[in-house]
Formats: structure tokens, sequence, C-alpha cells
């Protein structure tokens, strides 16, 4: 079975568990992702479900996006997304749907999602660097100092840690801990803090 699923970060609060502590948590809504085309080795050099997901309107939609779905009879969605697995321990065809119920509370995921930018970024925001003296005289209050090498070799080492844009990457938590589901409504609630802003796509994996 393919326990992962793609969902949209509503926001964070916070609930109450069975001892009365404050919970702090992210709600994630994971509407059903049905599955547009099955992917196999043989054929396409790697195991994959192709899924579709989130409402839109038809005349939003192009041609070429519109074909995939309906090559495969599945009604229209918004987005299309793989998920990868190693092998299919059942089989799946199209329209088949992945919903919350592949989790459960007290399960352990993988999270990935694009973390929010942050734009230019001086080398103490971005690298935790400590500032210079702030005293009269000094030229060295928040700058990243002596960045170059000797005549030899006479260049910037790359990975240098200096000023640049930070954040809006990939990032990926793992361990994230499923506190509940909620069915009827596609919400998993996940302890602790998920990257991304509100509304944007996170990718939920069972460890």
């Amino acid at each position: 079975m393919v326990n992962a699923i793609y969902g949209k970060k509503l926001g964070c609060t916070q609930i109450f568990n069975e001892k009365g502590n404050a919970l702090y948590v992210t709600a994630i809504e994971a509407e059903p992702c049905v599955v547009v085309q099955v992917k196999d080795d043989k054929k396409d050099g790697y195991n994959a479900l192709k899924v579709g997901f989130g409402k839109i309107k038809e005349r939003k939609a192009t041609k070429p996006h519109e074909g995939e779905f309906s090559k495969n009879k599945v009604d229209l969605k918004r987005s299309l997304r793989e998920i990868r697995v190693d092998k299919f321990d059942q089989e799946y065809k199209p329209g088949d749907s992945l919903d919350v119920k592949i989790f459960k509370a007290g399960d352990k995921v993988k999270i990935t999602g694009n973390c929010k930018g942050k734009g230019f970024a001086g080398v103490i925001k971005r690298h935790g660097f400590h500032r210079g003296r702030m005293s009269h005289g000094s030229h060295s209050h928040r700058i990243p100092g002596s960045v170059g090498m000797c005549a030899t070799p006479s260049r910037i080492a790359k990975g240098k840690k200096m000023p640049g844009r930070m954040g809006g990457n990939k990032v990926t938590i793992s361990g994230s801990e499923i506190v509940d589901i909620i069915e009827d409504q596609n919400l998993i609630l996940v302890k602790g803090s998920v990257p991304g802003a509100k509304g944007s796509l996170v990718f939920l994996r069972k460890v």
C-alpha cells in the first residue's frame, strides 16, 4: 500500500490531549488524491503513481493538462504529481484514490514542502555570525569580514558563507507525529511546525 499523500497546509493551532496538556499542531488538508496513471519499472523505468488533486474550472485547464485525465477517464483535477515507490504491494488502476485513511494517530511521517522565502539577507541573519564591536571607530559592525585567500589559489573557496538569498527552498523534516485525523474534513493534525506558508503544498510519507 502506498503510504503517502499530498495536502495543503492550512495553518497552526493548538489542541488538548487526554492529560489536558496543550499541543501545538499544524493542520493539513489532504483531499483524496485520484490515481491518473500507474507507472511500472518495466515500461517507465521506475514505479510510481501519478495522482491528481484539487478543484479546477475547466476553462482554466490547458489542453495537455486535460488530455492527461481524459485518456484515463478520470475527472479533471487542478494538480498532477507523482508518488514514487520501490514496489507495489497491491494493484492500482486509474480512478483509485488515496485519502487520509492511510494514516492513523501516532504514525511518524516525513513532510516535504517549500519553506518561506526571506529575501536577500546578510551573514548575521542567514548564518548566525556574530557582529563586530559597536564602539566608536570600528568598521566591522555587521560585515562578513575577509573572504579571499592569498596569492595561491587567489580565489574564494566554494561554499563560503556569505550574504545571499535566504529561504524559498525545498525542506524535508522527518519524524513528525500525527496527533489526530479528522476524516470527514480530510484533515491531518501534525505535532509541531511544517515547512511552508499557509496554503502551500506539502507532501506526507509514512516513515
